[in-house]
């Protein structure tokens, strides 16, 4: 196994370690805490991930801010869409969503 050492050196090599601690048929513990995701961290990659499938399917940010967000405002007429905040939140969502799953999901190999 081959770990560069460079600033993320120690992060690998440990869990370089717990690899070949499970391989044996050891118990390991936790993941380091550099790799951990915090509850929000959880929610908004299910959010995105969800964002992204109804996006691959055909839709479009009024289908996300009713399927993903849960908001009433995509029932709305055009103009109060337009300026709604879940309209706006949906196409971030929808942006994010493809930027995590075309390489974006890296980051999370690397610690936030």
């Amino acid at each position: 196994m081959l770990v560069p050492l460079d600033g993320m050196g120690e992060l690998r090599l440990e869990v370089a370690l717990n690899f070949v601690r499970r391989l044996g048929d050891q118990r390991i513990g936790l993941l380091p805490a550099a790799l951990r995701l915090t509850s929000f961290q959880k929610r908004r990659l299910i959010q995105l991930l969800h964002a992204f499938d109804v996006h691959d399917l055909g839709g479009g940010p009024r289908d996300v801010a009713e399927k993903v967000l849960a908001s009433d405002h995509a029932r709305r007429r055009s103009i109060e869409w337009k300026d709604s905040h879940a309209r706006r939140k949906a196409n971030r969502l929808i942006h994010d969503s493809i930027a995590l799953v075309e390489r974006g999901y890296l980051k999370l190999l690397r610690g936030f």
